[in-house]
């Protein structure tokens, strides 16, 4: 009787205890929107990239052995609020609010996300070949290909037509409302649409190629990015910008900064090496001989001096504007709607207390 593996990566149907398993003995990681297993390296951007990378680890099937679950990392705080006093918190307040420099509120950024793929065949090609025991594309439905089972109308493909929604630690998808905690409970939350074939390898093309997931190929393989993540705050004189991407060559990239743009050239050492290149309009006029940059391990950080000392509501000068930006002069000082209220909320606390606090 053929039993179903419950290894991640495998999930295959088998008859024999000695078949050989390929499977992900480490955890499923999700870090700042990349996907990947802890056992090996590889990192994607799209949930179906995810569940396609290849198994790291040979073995044995099983019915009984649970994958380990997600690792959630504690952050520890600074400091230990029991162990400071009120005088002390209250000094490190007031200090805090003549001693920060000024920032403009920041502007929401949009997030850089990776264009739809093109719209999923509906029926396998018929004049292509199906491989045995490959898995339903469709997602939640696990079934797999065999060539001995004559095909019909009637299969009854039990699947979700939507996307993978991770939010706040519950996991689920957009067509439906079940939320689970555990991604092993996620990868068995039962499909809510029911089509009558199975998918297997729909129009033959791959949807993982990076030139449907907003990447085209460069030269040497490498995988050419349309955009990174960023984000930046500022000081009245500067503005600190980061370019979020793991493992840049400093020996070959380069900055160059003009008046008004930002050329980057940043290309990766990474094993599946990848190049971000791209001329960054700016909001304002920057002084370049002031400018400066500096690449670190996960991201690109460079500080450009403005030409002119006005606040910046946006990085780019063709992102949009959310927000009016309030600002308070005081002393010499520009402080946000933000600082003024934390410097009111200090003060109230003054007064209430007793003088002997301090």
């Amino acid at each position: 009787m053929a039993q179903k593996c419950v290894h991640q990566g495998c999930g295959k149907e088998y008859s024999h205890a000695d078949e050989v398993c390929w499977y992900h003995p480490g955890p499923p990681v999700f870090h700042e929107g990349q996907k990947g297993w802890k056992c090996c390296k590889p990192r994607v951007l799209t949930f179906d990239e995810f569940l396609e990378i290849t198994p790291c680890t040979e073995g044995k099937h099983s019915t009984t052995d649970h994958p380990p679950k997600i690792e959630k990392k504690e952050q520890t705080a600074d400091v230990n609020p029991t162990t400071q006093s009120l005088s002390d918190k209250l000094a490190e307040a007031v200090s805090r609010s003549a001693t920060t420099p000024g920032r403009a509120p920041l502007a929401p950024q949009p997030i850089a996300t990776a264009p739809p793929p093109p719209p999923e065949s509906e029926d396998d090609e018929p004049g292509l070949e199906i491989p045995d025991a490959k898995p339903c594309r469709r997602k939640g439905c696990n079934v797999t290909y065999q060539k001995t089972r004559q095909r019909s109308d009637d299969e009854n493909c039990v699947h979700h037509p939507g996307a993978p929604i991770f939010h706040e630690g519950s996991k689920g998808y957009s067509c439906c409302k079940r939320r689970v905690l555990e991604f092993d409970q996620f990868m068995k939350i039962e499909g809510c649409k029911t089509s009558p074939r199975h998918l297997f390898i729909g129009s033959g093309q791959d949807k993982s190629k990076k030139n449907q997931q907003g990447a085209s190929g460069g030269e040497d393989g490498e995988e050419l990015l349309d955009t990174v993540r960023h984000d930046f705050y500022q000081t009245p004189t500067t503005v600190i910008a980061s370019f979020f991407l793991k493992k840049i060559d400093s020996a070959r990239a380069t900055v160059k900064f003009n008046t008004n743009t930002l050329d980057l050239d940043l290309p990766t050492n990474e094993p599946a090496p990848k190049r971000y290149k791209s001329s960054i309009p700016l909001f304002g006029e920057i002084d370049i001989q002031k400018s400066t940059f500096k690449i670190l391990g996960t991201k690109l950080e460079v500080g450009l001096y403005k030409a002119d000392g006005a606040s910046w509501p946006v990085l780019r000068s063709d992102d949009q504007r959310t927000g009016e930006i309030l600002q308070v002069g005081r002393a010499g000082r520009v402080y946000t709607m933000k600082l003024r209220e934390r410097d009111e909320k200090v003060m109230a606390v003054i007064a209430k207390t007793p003088a002997t606090v301090f």
